[in-house]
């Protein structure tokens, strides 16, 4: 079952939202920028605050350019149009979401296969799996043209010397490399690097702003200037053109600016939320940056928190729990609060 599969609406006011790093919302000083926001017509190459934040994220991540898109979903889809012909194939892993959760639009809208190789524990890859995915040159078989990571993955943070594991095997398979980095910040925030640690392997990354960078909308694809190029063309055929839209691009830049380093409260928070739980005997814990992973045992039922304002994805069977910048140290003591009462209830059924 989907990661996405949700509870009921909480039955009082919800105090926080556990469901997703997605769920967000601007701050003051964030709602101020974007009200501030010079704009212009994006589609034209007018919008000064999407040029700037293009060229901020192209900087820092160390490739030539960068483009502005709506979402990650099609963020990575314009990577996977622009690196592939139709016939050709990407492959990933089976956990990613390219593979898991993005509706197979490249197959569906550009003609691409998107074989699956098994996850490892880490998040990664088995080089030696890689090698042996790369097709040969025959005509029954597809061209295999990309390899396409994730990091973080279910909140797993892969190391650099994993990355370059998988790397030198992409690379000497003749393959192009891309990084879904939704959560890109939160893994040079685990992994101790630099942005340009995390980038500089791959030929395209996508990083996403409205995640734990707390932005309400849009994602940035980076890298060499002929793909990029390629990707905005794919972009207007997709719909994802864009008119004054520098009002979402300058909530990116502050996020930029103010969020990045506060990711590792979120991956604290998440750390003692595992603890807890585990002191609590609630089911099985696992853990990773943000995100808290929780398989209730049997007379756990983990609806039970939406009647203290705590909403949680389902369990299904584990509900991922995401700690993000709307969780302050008032709604995370209201969450360790509702965990042990619903421990207190499950041990008296």
């Amino acid at each position: 079952m989907s990661q996405y599969a949700q509870t009921a609406a909480p039955t009082a006011p919800v105090i926080a939202d556990l469901r997703s790093d997605t769920v967000t919302t601007p701050c003051q000083g964030m709602r101020a920028a974007m009200a501030a926001a010079e704009v212009g017509d994006d589609v034209y190459g007018e919008d000064p605050s999407i040029l700037r934040l293009e060229a901020q994220m192209a900087g820092r991540l160390g490739k030539d350019a960068a483009l502005f898109v709506p979402s990650g979903t099609q963020s990575n889809l314009l990577a996977m149009l622009a690196h592939c012909a139709r016939g050709e194939e990407v492959i990933a892993g089976d956990a990613y979401h390219v593979i898991r959760y993005e509706a197979s639009g490249a197959s569906v809208l550009g003609g691409i296969a998107l074989p699956a190789l098994q996850v490892s524990d880490d998040g990664g890859l088995d080089p030696a799996a890689i090698s042996a995915a790369v097709k040969e040159d025959d005509s029954h078989h597809p061209v295999s043209r990309l390899l396409s990571f994730e990091n973080t993955n279910y909140g797993r943070a892969v190391s650099l010397p994993r990355i370059a594991e998988m790397v030198t095997a992409g690379r000497a398979a003749g393959l192009s490399l891309h990084l879904d980095g939704a959560r890109f910040f939160n893994a040079i925030t685990a992994l101790g690097c630099s942005e340009t640690d995390l980038a500089d392997p791959f030929d395209t990354v996508s990083v996403c702003l409205s995640k734990g960078l707390g932005a309400p909308v849009g994602s940035v694809l980076v890298g060499p200037a002929d793909l990029i190029g390629r990707a905005k063309r794919w972009r207007k055929m997709l719909g994802g053109g864009l008119r004054q839209a520098g009002i979402l691009a300058a909530a990116g830049l502050y996020a930029l600016d103010h969020n990045g380093a506060r990711l590792a409260e979120d991956h604290s928070r998440a750390a003692a939320l595992a603890t807890h739980l585990r002191t609590l005997d609630l089911g099985t814990v696992t853990h990773a940056t943000n995100m808290v992973f929780l398989t209730p045992r049997p007379g756990v039922d983990l609806t039970a928190t939406t009647a203290r304002g705590i909403r949680l994805s389902a369990a299904a069977p584990s509900s991922r729990m995401v700690l993000h910048r709307d969780i302050d140290d008032a709604a995370f003591a209201a969450i360790l609060d509702a965990f042990t009462a619903l421990a207190d209830t499950a041990q008296v059924a």
